[in-house]
């Protein structure tokens, strides 16, 4: 399995994991992948960092790449004294009351949120990544502003970004984008609402640059899929959840248990994680939010800065059926925890048994 992006990158196998876990992101380099760290969850530089120095050393010398969240239009958002005032009283009732009713225990102190949604934070994210032999840099929200992407440029970094609409890549493009993502309905976190399956051609025969296919793929014969369809790879971010790596050794959590546990029907689409579409596993934290009498959720970054402590003290509660975590349609497939290597090596055996099958065809 080679495309031109392979060579590019110098990597085995055109297969993007992202992931927020250093460990895994660094076990899909060694694999033959790309690992993509996203970065949202660093609130210091230097967490940020810390954890790009560990990849230095664990990759073996792999390529990988970074994934931010940043807007193409800058936002006026002050300080996240500012805007946590801006967040309503009715709305931290609400929190505070579901979360009694259920059962999740407070938390012994308070944080300041995940502050890698504001743009000055993932602008950070940025200048430290370029301080690391990185690959590539993602943005999870579209084009980045074009003066983050010549930068990029001015580190021979490739720049990628999510469209889910082929109007939107080819405004990426427009705006110096080297590589399209385009993300199906069926994804896990931000997702539009065209399914992978139309999507992916609509964005290949739109743009002149090589276009990763996500949303939906989980085994090789969804890969092999995406290629079918014009895409020069696939980039991949849930199936990584329930790896062993994720967990890093730790007994497998909350959040993986509900995870192992869910078909493709346990998902929902809402804007009650950070204020945008996204997609997530259904809970009962996410069905109190879509009860009649619930507020409707903020705009980003406001609702992540609502949600924050609420989303702390439900980890630390160790209650699957609360859990609030982003995932694909991908996750009834998700059935047990296994290392990275071995999840990468049933991907490319079964990408050749479709290729093989298909031989036989004609």
């Amino acid at each position: 399995m080679r495309t031109a992006l392979c060579e590019r990158f110098g990597i085995e196998y055109p297969i993007f994991g992202f992931t927020p876990s250093e460990h895994v992101a660094a076990a899909i380099s060694r694999a033959g992948g790309l690992g993509v760290l996203g970065c949202v969850r660093f609130n210091d530089p230097g967490e940020l960092d810390a954890a790009l120095t560990w990849m230095d050393e664990h990759t073996d010398g792999r390529p990988y790449g970074v994934d931010v969240v940043m807007p193409a239009k800058i936002p006026t958002e002050g300080t996240a004294v500012d805007l946590d005032a801006l967040i309503p009283a009715e709305h931290r009732e609400f929190v505070e009351r579901t979360l009694t009713e259920l059962g999740v225990p407070p938390l012994d102190s308070h944080g300041t949120g995940v502050l890698g949604w504001l743009h000055s934070v993932a602008r950070s994210h940025v200048d430290v990544a370029l301080q690391h032999p990185i690959r590539l840099i993602a943005n999870a929200l579209g084009s980045p502003p074009v003066d983050v992407i010549e930068l990029a440029h001015e580190h021979d970094i490739p720049v990628a970004a999510l469209a889910g609409k082929a109007e939107h890549a080819r405004r990426h493009v427009a705006n110096g984008v080297d590589i399209v993502v385009a993300q199906g309905y069926e994804a896990g976190g931000h997702t539009g609402e065209i399914a992978s399956m139309v999507l992916v051609p609509e964005i290949v025969d739109a743009v002149d640059v090589p276009v990763l296919a996500a949303g939906g793929i989980g085994t090789g014969r969804q890969l092999a899929a995406a290629l079918a369809l014009g895409a020069s790879g696939g980039w991949l971010g849930s199936c990584w959840l329930t790896t062993a790596e994720y967990s890093e050794g730790l007994p497998v959590s909350a959040t993986q248990q509900a995870l192992l546990a869910a078909s493709s029907s346990d998902t929902v689409r809402s804007r009650i994680y950070t204020g945008k579409p996204a997609r997530l596993l259904k809970t009962r934290w996410t069905e109190a939010w879509a009860q009649p009498g619930a507020p409707a959720p903020l705009p980003m970054p406001l609702q992540n800065l609502l949600v924050a402590d609420a989303h702390q003290r439900i980890t630390l509660s160790g209650d699957p059926t609360v859990v609030s975590m982003p995932v694909g349609q991908i996750v009834g497939r998700m059935n047990e925890i296994r290392p990275v290597a071995a999840v990468m090596a049933d991907l490319l055996r079964e990408f050749d048994d479709t290729l093989t099958r298909l031989d036989k065809l004609r």
